[in-house]
């Protein structure tokens, strides 16, 4: 059997090719959209990938299942568990629990695991050479390393109202599959940590059967489904907004991408014309970078592991925007940005300098230090506004903060004074950044950035309020 684990740091996000080289064989499960890795996999082992595999309707990344089979040729097999609600909308192999596939000499059982959505599904899979026994099982976002899935982004990305206390339900009922199963099963899940479909998701990328029976969580609430239910729904993080639309997409027929996009390099003139239409420029620069000068009117999301979650909560799907960024970091940010299905990059710039050189003016940050800040804190005219999610300001924030999260910071402008003086921090300043260029895009002027915010606010054994 050949195995290999591709891993996109960006979202978090698993997928497996998985191949038998005897028959030369071999299938993707949960594809990302750049999906040339799994062609090259295929081509570097002298093997045909003829099956595609989805654990479920994906919410936080844009599938290439369809672009993969586009190009290969190989079979949809997705799930047809769930109800009609839960139907995908273009041709495929339909999956039921028990049903078994063939990859040559391995054999892979569907097991209908609900929960995280109604159609999930987990991969039981058996190389028949080496043994009768299953040696691994690939849980989409079922089972976690250390955690499960979430059973409220139906309700809190999609609107989908009720959902997420039936899955919670469900939930519990499938982790009674999964421990029934035998301790010695490799667990490869659909998701590292930093991902936002939980809340406790471990950094090791692969588990057992028998380790998360003892270390998970949700395995301690023994014939306890409301104590179960509650934990599971209780303190997760704020979905990004464009979990919506990945729904949306990844069910529906859409337009398919099978290469990745080259950028155009803007002359000044398109640049100009683009932002006097309100084009948004998404400056990908380091923060540091971006305080020091910058178009007036740009977006800082730094091109980090962050860069499409943050975007995704600021672009639309209709819109086309552009590219502040150094040549060398193009295929990474594109890669990045069509993995969420941000596909409308009218062009790129390589640096500020195209701005300067025909006499634009660059804007700056307003930074300030910990004792600045201190200053700031105690007079009644200064807002203060801590820009991380709920459960983090809930777990300890600087006393007298207004807490105001970032992702929904366009919705929310209402709570940011324009007659005071406004301080604003995150947890280490990547979000601060973000939002200052969002209130300076906005008009305000009268913003002061925290920027080391609570890591040196912590640090420096300062006052926490809960």
């Amino acid at each position: 059997m050949f195995f290999q684990h591709v891993y996109d740091k960006s979202l978090a996000q698993a997928s497996y090719f998985i191949g038998c080289q005897k028959a030369g064989v071999a299938a993707v499960i949960d594809a990302k959209r750049d999906v040339d890795t799994y062609i090259e996999i295929a081509k570097q082992n002298n093997m045909k990938i003829t099956h595609i595999l989805e654990t479920h309707i994906h919410a936080d990344f844009l599938a290439g299942s369809r672009e993969l089979a586009a190009l290969t040729g190989a079979e949809l097999y997705l799930s047809d568990e769930g109800g009609s609600d839960w139907k995908y909308e273009f041709p495929h192999s339909g999956l039921k629990d028990g049903d078994v596939i063939k990859i040559g000499n391995l054999k892979i059982e569907v097991i209908h695991t609900p929960g995280h959505t109604p159609e999930s599904i987990s991969f039981l899979l058996t190389d028949t050479p080496a043994s009768d026994e299953p040696v691994m099982l690939f849980t989409g976002d079922f089972v976690f390393v250390g955690d499960v899935g979430r059973p409220d982004l139906l309700e809190k990305a999609a609107g989908m109202k009720g959902t997420q206390d039936i899955g919670a339900k469900q939930m519990y009922q499938s982790i009674k599959k999964f421990e029934s199963l035998p301790d010695f099963i490799q667990v490869w899940p659909g998701h590292g940590a930093g991902s936002a479909c939980g809340k406790a998701l471990g950094a090791v990328p692969s588990t057992t059967v028998g380790y998360e029976k003892i270390r998970n969580w949700a395995f301690q609430y023994e014939n306890d489904e409301p104590g179960f239910a509650n934990y599971l729904l209780e303190g997760q993080p704020e979905p990004p907004k464009y979990f919506a639309m990945m729904k949306k997409l990844n069910k529906v027929d859409r337009p398919l991408l099978t290469e990745v996009p080259k950028l155009k390099k803007l002359e000044y003139t398109e640049l100009v014309e683009a932002l006097a239409k309100g084009t948004k420029l998404i400056d990908a620069r380091d923060k540091t970078e971006f305080s020091k000068g910058y178009i007036p009117g740009s977006i800082n999301i730094q091109g980090n592991n962050s860069f499409a979650t943050w975007a995704g909560w600021f672009l639309t799907y209709e819109e086309p925007f552009i590219l502040l960024a150094e040549e060398a970091q193009l295929d990474d940010l594109t890669r990045k940005l069509i993995r969420i299905g941000l596909d409308h990059i009218q062009g790129y710039v390589p640096s500020t300098k195209t701005w300067e050189e025909h006499g634009g003016t660059l804007e700056t940050v307003n930074q300030i230090s910990l004792e600045e800040f201190k200053t700031l804190q105690q007079d009644k005219n200064v807002q203060i506004v801590d820009l991380r999610g709920v459960s983090e300001y809930n777990a300890g924030h600087i006393k007298g903060a207004d807490n105001v999260f970032v992702g929904t910071l366009l919705n929310n402008m209402d709570q940011i004074s324009k007659d005071k003086k406004v301080v604003i921090h995150c947890q280490g300043g990547d979000r601060a950044a973000i939002a200052y260029s969002l209130l300076a895009r906005n008009g305000y002027k009268n913003v002061l950035n925290y920027s080391p915010g609570m890591n040196e606010w912590m640090n420096q054994n300062n006052i926490v309020e809960y």
